[in-house]
């Protein structure tokens, strides 16, 4: 056993020496950043959340940043990716459209996503993160549920203070913040990385939980949104604790099997397991357009760059997709979903394209659009992608061509090829 690590109550989460109880600062550093608590050394499952994490990342490479109220979104018609916590001290909000954001806080520098160097970042952390334990469940680039149980031997410390090393290791390597929360379960080790951040460190014991449940409200509940939260309160259920008092086939009856959930979730009550083996069901990308388009060689631009941000991500994934998905959102905020499964999977941005366009010569009627996506779903191994195509003699010589380009881009960057689709020569026959 490491020689630093005697069971305290707690330990500061700067310097990470053992803290008695009854003091508030460390005794060691001075940090005022301790944490406590009687199951501390006994919870295993945690909840690691990047905190802001496209707004960390640029204020990470651009110093000057630091001070001032970040949101990564794109244009006036798009919507917050997120937003630096003092942009969010003025009300801004992820999912926020741009233009409110912007009434909130005006003085918010604005950047538009650079996903790449986001993925990137996020490989880092999670890279990390797998050197803690292989039981690492990622939810998205930034975030992810990790089961340190069994660990204590390899890293000669119990899992607290692992995942105190490794958000320390985080900040000095990878030059951004996250915030742990460590549980027993999943759903409250969720909770607990929300409480306390940036840099948040929160743990919620087995012994508390349906205390710390009793008053906060049922939309902490996951799946309860707006829409079943009004049903509820309709019912005179606003907080979890009155799920407490309520009886299982009672709610069932009621909620069918969302009444399961809420009876067992507002007990504290998930059996979840720390999953390894989920794979992403689809590749895809899209935009909002700062105005309205309705013009179809206009849609075949932008659907021409999209189909190839969806091949670039399929060939460093190194998947391939068979199932051509085709988004559009009008004017109304109404969703198209098109589809079309290939006789053989892909990975071509070509073949995307083209799939794409058919789909689209369908729904360009005149219809104004603010979103176009693309992407390809029935994801698989790209071993049997783009076999020769007998029917369309061309399909070799476009398929050679754009692997030329490929290379290309991945020598002197993306915009060093564009193709005359790309320049709005996609007119219709």
């Amino acid at each position: 056993m490491h020689t630093d690590t005697p069971r305290l109550p707690g330990f500061c989460r700067d310097c990470l020496t053992g803290q008695p109880d009854g003091i508030r600062r460390c005794r060691a550093c001075g940090s005022p950043r301790l944490l406590y608590h009687s199951e501390l050394h006994e919870l295993t499952l945690a909840h690691i959340d990047c905190d802001a994490f496209y707004a960390s990342v640029e204020k990470r490479d651009n110093p000057e940043l630091a001070d001032k109220p970040v949101i990564i979104g794109g244009g006036k018609r798009g919507v917050v990716s997120t937003a630096c916590y003092i942009a969010r001290i003025h009300g801004v909000r992820s999912a926020m459209p741009m233009f409110k954001a912007l009434e909130a806080c005006p003085q918010a520098v604005v950047i538009k996503p650079d996903m790449e160097k986001y993925v990137r970042v996020g490989r880092e952390v999670r890279s990390l993160m797998q050197e803690l334990t292989p039981l690492v469940q990622p939810l998205s680039i930034d975030e992810a549920f990790l089961e340190l149980k069994g660990t204590e031997r390899l890293h000669h410390d119990p899992p607290a203070r692992t995942l105190a090393k490794f958000a320390r290791r985080v900040e000095q390597e990878v030059g951004i913040t996250v915030s742990v929360g460590l549980s027993y379960c999943k759903f409250l080790a969720k909770i607990a990385s929300d409480l306390q951040k940036p840099r948040g460190f929160s743990v919620i014991g087995a012994a508390e939980a349906l205390d710390f449940l009793k008053d906060r409200s049922v939309t902490l509940i996951w799946g309860v949104g707006k829409a079943f939260a009004a049903t509820l309160e309709r019912d005179g259920i606003r907080t979890i604790g009155q799920l407490q008092t309520m009886e299982e086939t009672d709610l069932m009856k009621r909620y069918g099997t969302m009444g399961q959930r809420l009876y067992r979730l507002s007990r504290g009550q998930d059996e979840r397991r720390v999953e390894i083996d989920r794979e992403a069901k689809s590749v895809t990308s899209e935009t909002t357009f700062n105005d309205d388009l309705c013009d179809y060689d206009d849609l075949v631009t932008h659907l021409r760059r999209l189909s190839e941000q969806v091949a670039y991500r399929l060939r460093k994934a190194e998947i391939a997709g068979q199932t051509v998905v085709l988004k559009l959102k009008t004017a109304d905020f109404k969703i198209r979903t098109r589809n079309r499964r290939l006789d053989s999977p892909t990975r071509l941005a070509d073949r995307i394209f083209r799939t794409g366009m058919q789909l689209l010569d369908k729904e360009a009627d005149g219809t104004k659009f603010r979103l176009l996506g693309i992407g390809v779903a029935d994801l698989s191994d790209p071993d049997l992608a783009d076999p020769p195509d007998l029917v369309d003699a061309l399909a070799g010589r476009r398929a050679a061509a754009e692997a030329a380009i490929n290379a290309l881009r991945d020598k002197f960057g993306k915009g060093s090829v564009e193709t005359g689709y790309t320049f709005g020569k996609g007119r219709r026959k």
